[in-house]
Formats: structure tokens, C-alpha cells, sequence
């Protein structure tokens, strides 16, 4: 495995990342189009990407750095049969690398099904067990997702 750092994703990536982003997120958060996807990522700022690739070049995880509000932010996904393998641990300590602090969104329950209707577990744990800590007092609560803010600091 090796993570390859990006800052312009190809249309080919593109693609194999939305569609692992509506496999593995929550349904509520999928995207229908690729032009819906790459509008969200073009809506972010200082985008820094970290693909997760095989030996075959594959992609297996993938990771991503923004601006949002004057503090970095962060989203991570790794297939599913990737995890627990300690891949998606590879991919944060990448990310924490280059940061002194960084936020992110979490699922902290078990509501939400995925695009294949299993059920989506939250990764609260994967953060906790990671170095960050939740910051209960902060929601993100609409109707596509129900999640609280967490945050690491170097």
C-alpha cells in the first residue's frame, strides 16, 4: 500500500471516489451524478488529497484536507474490506503530518443505512482511538446527516 498526495484529482478518480464515498457514507449523503460530487469538491478550499493505492494501483482509501472557516477540516473513507486492517490509521497519520489541529463530522449513531440498505456504523471509536476528542457541544444536525464535530490537536 502507498498514499499518493494530490492536489487536482483526474476525471478517472474522480469517478472511483464517488462512488466509493456513496458505497461506504451513509445514503443520505450520496451523490447522484459526478458533476454533483466534483462541485462539492470544487467548493472547498486548499483541497489536499491522499489516495490509498494497492500494488495494482487500485484504490483502496482516500483522504482529504480543506479550509473551512479559518481551521482545517478533514474527511476520510477506506473500503470496507479494508477496514480494521489499520489502513484508515495510515491514512490520518498522513494527514496529521502537515497540521497542528484538525476538525471533522461524525456519525455518532447507528440510524443511517448505506446505498446497499446495511447498516452504516459510525467510526466514532476509529477517531476516538486516533487522538481526537469530541466536542459533544457541537452539532451538525439536517436532513442528511445527524453528526458532532470532533477534533485533534498536535
Amino acid at each position: 500500500m502507498r498514499i499518493v498526495q494530490k492536489v487536482v484529482l483526474s476525471l478517472q478518480e474522480k469517478e472511483v471516489l464517488c462512488q466509493l464515498w456513496n458505497t461506504e457514507y451513509p445514503e443520505k449523503l450520496s451523490y447522484e451524478t459526478i458533476e454533483g460530487f466534483d462541485l462539492y469538491l470544487t467548493s472547498l478550499s486548499n483541497t489536499k488529497h491522499y489516495l490509498l493505492t494497492d500494488e495494482a494501483n487500485k484504490i483502496k482509501g482516500w483522504a482529504f484536507t480543506f479550509c473551512r472557516d479559518e481551521e482545517d477540516w478533514f474527511a476520510i473513507l477506506v473500503e470496507k474490506n479494508s477496514q480494521g486492517s489499520g489502513k484508515g490509521s495510515l491514512l490520518m497519520e498522513e494527514l496529521k503530518k502537515n497540521k497542528n489541529s484538525l476538525n471533522g463530522w461524525v456519525v455518532d449513531h447507528e440510524n443511517d443505512v448505506k446505498q446497499n440498505k446495511e447498516q452504516y456504523k459510525s467510526p466514532l471509536l476509529f477517531y476516538v482511538k486516533n487522538g481526537f476528542v469530541i466536542c459533544q457541544e457541537v452539532r451538525m444536525e439536517n436532513q442528511k446527516i445527524s453528526a458532532v464535530k470532533i477534533n485533534w490537536k498536535y
